[in-house]
Order: C-alpha cells, then sequence, then structure tokens
C-alpha cells in the first residue's frame, strides 16, 4: 500500500503518573481514523518518541497497530536505523517507515541517497523519506529528490520546507511515478495539496479530522471552492496549534476536550502557555461549531 490521503502523527498521552495512557492513545487513535483519516503516524516527532523507553515505543505501536488493522488502515512507523527497521518484519499491517534524512552532519546530498538506499536494501518495509532541511540541516534539491524516488524501497516523501519553494513547485509539475508526496507542514496542506500533492501528515488533525480529511477530498475531486475555504481555516487552526513546540498545544487542547488525562510533555518540551491554549480553543471551538455545508 502505498499512503495516500491524511495521516494523522499521533501524540503520545501521559497519565497522572506520567506513563504513557495507553487507553487514550487507543481511543484516539479510533477517533481520527473514524472521523475520516486515511491512516496514522507512530512515533513520528509529535509522540515525542526521544523521551520514550523501547518498551513505551513497542507498546504505541502496538495499539496503533491494533486500530489501523480494526480500520484497514494505513500506518507509518518512525524508524531511522537499519535495527529499527529490521524490528517490523514479519508486522504487515505497517504500510511503511518514516525515515528522517540524517540530521545535523550536513552529509551531503550524494551520502543522503546513499544513506536510504542502505537502509531500503535491509529495511522490512518501504520508506518515506521525512524532509524537513530548518531541522536537519540538508537541503535536497529537486534532482536528488528525483533520484530518492528511484531508489528501490523509497516510496515517497514528507515534505516539509518551511513553505512552496521552487523546488516544490517542480516536483509536483511533474511527480516521479509511484511516488507520493505527502505534506508535512500543516500551514501548508492546501497549498501543497493544490499543487499535486498525495495528502499530508498532519499533526493538526488530531483536531478537526473531518474537516482535514475533506479539504483532501475536496482538493482531490477539483472542488475548488470548498477546498479553498476549508485550506484558509484550517491553516489559521494550524498556526495556533503550533504557536509553541510542537506537541504542547496539541496535547492541551485534547485535554481541554476531555480526550487525555493530561497535557503533560517530556522534557526537554513544556507545557503550553495558559495563553496559546486558549486562542487554540477558541479556533478549534470555531472549527467545530461551523456548518460543514458551508465549506
Amino acid at each position: 500500500m502505498t499512503p495516500t490521503g491524511l495521516y494523522v502523527p499521533l501524540i503520545t498521552p501521559f497519565d497522572e503518573r506520567g506513563d504513557v495512557a495507553l487507553d487514550a492513545l487507543t481511543a484516539l487513535a479510533r477517533e481520527t481514523l473514524a472521523a475520516g483519516a486515511d491512516g496514522l503516524v507512530a512515533l513520528g516527532t509529535t509522540a515525542e518518541p526521544h523521551a520514550l523507553t523501547d518498551a513505551e515505543r513497542r507498546a504505541v505501536i502496538e495499539a496503533a497497530v491494533a486500530a489501523c488493522g480494526e480500520h484497514r488502515a494505513g500506518l507509518l512507523v518512525g524508524a531511522h536505523t537499519v535495527e529499527e527497521l529490521r524490528a517490523h518484519t514479519g508486522q504487515p499491517e505497517v504500510t511503511a517507515a518514516l525515515c528522517l534524512v540524517p540530521p545535523f552532519l550536513r552529509p551531503g546530498e550524494e551520502a543522503v541517497l546513499a544513506h536510504f538506499a542502505r537502509l531500503a536494501a535491509a529495511s522490512a518495509v518501504p520508506l518515506v523519506a521525512y524532509h524537513v532541511p530548518y531541522r536537519t540541516g540538508q537541503p535536497l534539491s529537486v534532482q536528488t529528490l528525483r533520484r530518492l524516488a528511484d531508489l528501490p524501497g523509497v516510496v515517497g516523501i514528507k515534505h516539509a520546507v518551511g513553505g512552496v519553494d521552487a523546488d516544490t513547485i517542480a516536483l509536483l509539475a511533474d511527480p516521479p511515478p509511484g511516488f507520493t508526496v505527502l505534506c508535512g507542514e500543516d500551514a501548508y496542506l492546501s497549498p501543497l495539496l493544490a499543487l499535486g500533492a498525495h495528502g499530508g501528515i498532519v499533526a493538526s488533525a488530531h483536531v478537526a479530522t473531518a474537516d482535514h480529511a475533506a479539504l483532501v477530498r475536496a482538493w482531490g475531486a477539483g472542488d475548488v471552492v470548498r477546498a479553498r475555504s476549508l485550506g484558509h481555516r484550517l491553516a489559521t487552526l494550524a498556526a495556533t496549534l503550533f504557536a509553541e513546540p510542537n506537541p504542547a498545544v496539541i496535547k492541551a487542547v485534547l485535554h481541554a476536550q476531555g480526550r487525555i488525562p493530561t497535557p503533560a510533555v517530556r522534557p526537554p518540551l513544556l507545557p503550553a502557555s495558559t495563553t496559546a491554549t486558549a486562542r487554540a480553543l477558541t479556533h478549534a471551538t470555531e472549527r467545530a461549531n461551523m456548518p460543514t455545508c458551508l465549506d
């Protein structure tokens, strides 16, 4: 299964003792899929994987596998090493692994291609490259992205370059066949879909999931009027949910809605401020109360 459509990168909820709240995680996974998401991402950046133990990571994956199995939905799992990728051997529920472009080292584009070729050759599942140069420090030209798409076992990219640049337009003007481009920048979901992206990995879709799913469908159907209206409103919502480091504000909103037991994040993150939480809740409430037929 090539991942297309709306994928929600699950947060990891914590209970009052600071443990992973697995019941809340399972409920959240089921809710987002029932509301129209095409799949989930487990152990993406939004899940705070840096702060989870090995046992907690396994439990998060198991919860996502169960929910996706129930809904026959796609599942991407964050995995960045040969060992992590081989751990998914015998897991047919895992659609693909989401693999970050090597961060911090800035090894160069040829080294990035060699890195993904090595991972793909060893992986039990296809790879989706996570391209986020303002975090990794490693830009990739459109020519390199096309060469990446030609690698056996690399089926797509999470595209998060901080906007829509010339390489974005060039890639989507002539997308490589069989290669899926997923928007990874919530506020730019609608523009990338308009240019031809195949979907998105959208943390904001924890909130107003059905609207995000409707946005993907509207662009796919060529319903420009509805897509523009939804896109403008959801971009504003995304801005409030990302006003402070992700996923703090999203967790605060989900807690205020009674969907997770606490808004807690683990260090080095800090909980969302009351100001950011109130602003995001206002926009989330406005979306919930807006008639769908007018979108």
